[in-house]
């Protein structure tokens, strides 16, 4: 099923994975993803590493256990800047083959130890390539604080405007820890035309590390009451999970009481996150 199709009838409820970096580790993800289905959710999305097949295998068998294990419908992640066309279309071609129609169009990370190619520089020239030749459900990722390398909120939203009108049917957005941060950027993207649904992507920040990763990585802003229990508990680890876990519910809460199409949770790959939220919002979604 293609999963813009579930933005027609009813508000979403998805989750995010990673596929464990051993082959070996695939099954203990069942933990985690026995957890995520008692919620039903409309779909899971599966990280993809840049470069290299042993990334694209595992990508590949996490979304084929989820699809035909789970019977949850995968979308696929696809990176474009460490790989031509010939890669590309092989890739597609193994999804296709799969019954795989999912995938979230995304440029990558640059990888000092994988050469960049030339065929793709951002994800719009992905999902323009591929919609030419495939009859993929493409989606896009935005940034309601703006991808670290644009310029401004204008030019980040008329990319996102290229984005869509090359074929992203669905947005999710990075994560974010201020709810307003992501409903004036909501408001934005109705203003500029973009009329496919917006999704708000949610993470609970559950130890010290992971925040300052955060901070280094998603250029995410921290908001005072965040900022204050960090301060508090910052040097206990299991007061800082529960106070992590609880503004992460909240925030998921407040996005559900509002006029948003779905949410997105990043779990990564914590059975024990993953039933927290899932207990903290089960009959409310």
């Amino acid at each position: 099923m293609k999963v813009s199709q579930v933005y027609k009838n009813k508000r979403s409820l998805s989750f995010e994975i990673f596929p464990p970096k051993k082959d070996a580790e695939l099954e203990n993800i069942d933990d985690t993803l026995e957890v995520l289905a008692e919620l039903k959710p409309d779909f899971i999305s599966v990280t993809f590493g840049a470069g290299g097949s042993s990334n694209c295998n595992r990508t590949i068998e996490l979304a084929k256990k989820i699809k035909y294990e789970y019977n949850i419908e995968p979308v696929v992640h696809l990176t474009c800047l460490h790989y031509d066309k010939s890669e590309i279309d092989e890739f597609a071609k193994v999804l296709k083959d799969e019954g795989i129609e999912n995938i979230l169009a995304l440029r990558g990370d640059p990888n000092p130890n994988v050469s960049a190619k030339d065929d793709f520089k951002h994800s719009t020239d992905l999902i323009t390539y591929l919609k030419n030749k495939n009859d993929f459900c493409f989606l896009g990722a935005c940034y309601p604080e703006c991808h670290p390398e644009s310029p401004s909120t204008v030019s980040e939203i008329k990319s996102l405007k290229k984005k869509v009108d090359a074929g992203a049917e669905v947005l999710l957005s990075q994560l974010f820890f201020d709810n307003d941060i992501f409903y004036r950027f909501h408001e934005e993207c109705e203003i500029a035309g973009i009329d496919v649904p917006v999704i708000p992507g949610v993470m609970p920040v559950i130890n010290a590390a992971q925040i300052k990763r955060m901070v280094s990585l998603c250029n995410a802003s921290f908001p005072a009451r965040f900022q204050r229990i960090i301060a508090r508990y910052e040097d206990n680890r299991e007061a800082l999970f529960d106070a992590g876990m609880s503004y992460c519910l909240s925030q998921i809460i407040d996005l559900l009481t509002s006029n948003i199409s779905g949410i997105h949770l990043y779990t990564m790959n914590n059975p024990l996150v993953a039933r927290r939220i899932c207990e903290g919002i089960k009959n409310i979604v």
